[in-house]
């Protein structure tokens, strides 16, 4: 679909997979999985199947565009938008609308993170595939992929569906959204039948979603329009360095999602997680015969089980007795926790910060 582009967001910080997650290589640049390939080179390779490799952006910081290139040499340098701060990702996807809309005014745009996985690849492509025809029918229309949700998981933002949109029976309207709720909660939410998990990728036509930022992030909208007649020259560069900072700090969902009128959902499942955590790591990957995951070929173990253990290839690490752990060596570091405090990692991480300096981030 030559007037199809994809939007790869991979500006995120990853801290929850500290220690290997660190701010100059954060876990969208990692090979997380152990399987030779980072998340992001992954996810672009995915998207190769939607459009043409010419119509691919990543959008991440600045200073990660020696990753991008090393990880993905094909990419020409306008393929590579450099945003000079984090703003969340209204801002980020503000500036790819606006860069597309100058190459392609009928353009159709995919928005989706660069560190997901997902599974069964064929059955989201034909799902993306569905929702860009969706996109090009439905006037206005602002499609978020849902996830079908397999237990009360308390890390993901939920999505409320309404009745089918007209006579599309794999597309729903978005009644609300709900950012991570507590247990009972989600338990509720499961029990309904009437909630998805929040992807968090989005299809739309370059024209609804520029409506969207001109009604719902009106002076966001502004910031990125004057740069109309400079996105693809020498001096986007230069514009984006002083334009970007002024932007809103504030998601899509926020500033946009939750007040468009026309917001619709495609319910799926295809074996995704948007790993957020060494936990969703150690849950997608082959277990050994006591259920432990181990990237390293050099670990040894003994009465240990249902342990996650990320390690170098060079450095013999033997574990002792050892149930339900996080196992994490990375250059000068190693984490050992257990997996039910995973969540505390950031936590940890500003305790460090205070009492050892940036060095360790």
């Amino acid at each position: 679909m030559k007037n199809t582009y994809v939007g790869i967001m991979a500006g995120g910080a990853g801290t929850r997979f500290w220690p290997a997650s660190r701010e100059y290589k954060p876990k969208q640049f990692l090979d997380i999985l152990g399987i030779g390939k980072t998340l992001l080179q992954l996810t672009y390779e995915r998207f190769l199947k939607v459009c043409p490799k010419e119509n691919i952006l990543i959008i991440s910081n600045a200073k990660y565009t020696h990753l991008i290139k090393e990880q993905i040499p094909d990419l020409e340098d306008n393929q590579i938008l450099e945003e000079p701060v984090r703003r969340n990702t209204a801002p980020c996807i503000a500036y790819a609308t606006h860069k597309i809309h100058a190459l392609d005014e009928d353009a159709n745009i995919v928005i989706a993170p660069a560190d997901h996985f997902i599974q069964d690849e064929n059955t989201f492509i034909e799902i993306v595939k569905q929702g860009l025809n969706h996109a090009n029918s439905i006037q206005d229309a602002l499609i978020t992929l849902g996830i079908t949700p397999t237990r009360p998981d308390t890390g993901y933002g939920y999505i409320q569906m309404g009745n089918a949109e007209g006579n599309h029976s794999n597309l729903n309207v978005v009644k609300t959204f709900t950012e991570k709720p507590d247990l009972e909660i989600a338990k509720t939410f499961l029990a309904s039948g009437d909630f998805v998990w929040n992807s968090g990728i989005f299809i739309w036509t370059v024209k609804s979603i520029l409506k969207a930022f001109e009604n719902h992030l009106p002076e966001m909208n502004e910031i990125f329009l004057e740069g109309k007649n400079i996105y693809n020259t020498s001096k986007e560069k230069d514009f984006i360095l002083n334009s970007f900072p002024l932007s809103k700090n504030i998601s899509i969902d926020y500033g946009i999602m939750e007040k468009a009128q026309k917001v619709l959902v495609i319910p799926g499942d295809f074996g995704w997680s948007d790993l957020g955590t060494w936990g969703s790591v150690y849950e997608k990957l082959i277990k050994d015969d006591r259920d432990n995951v181990i990237i390293g070929q050099n670990v040894m173990t003994f009465d240990t089980s249902n342990t996650m253990v990320n390690v170098p290839d060079d450095k013999l690490v033997i574990l002792d007795g050892l149930d339900n752990y996080i196992v994490v060596e990375s250059d000068n570091i190693l984490l050992v926790t257990p997996k039910a405090k995973e969540q505390n990692i950031k936590q940890l991480l500003t305790k460090i910060k205070r009492n050892k300096g940036d060095q360790y981030m």
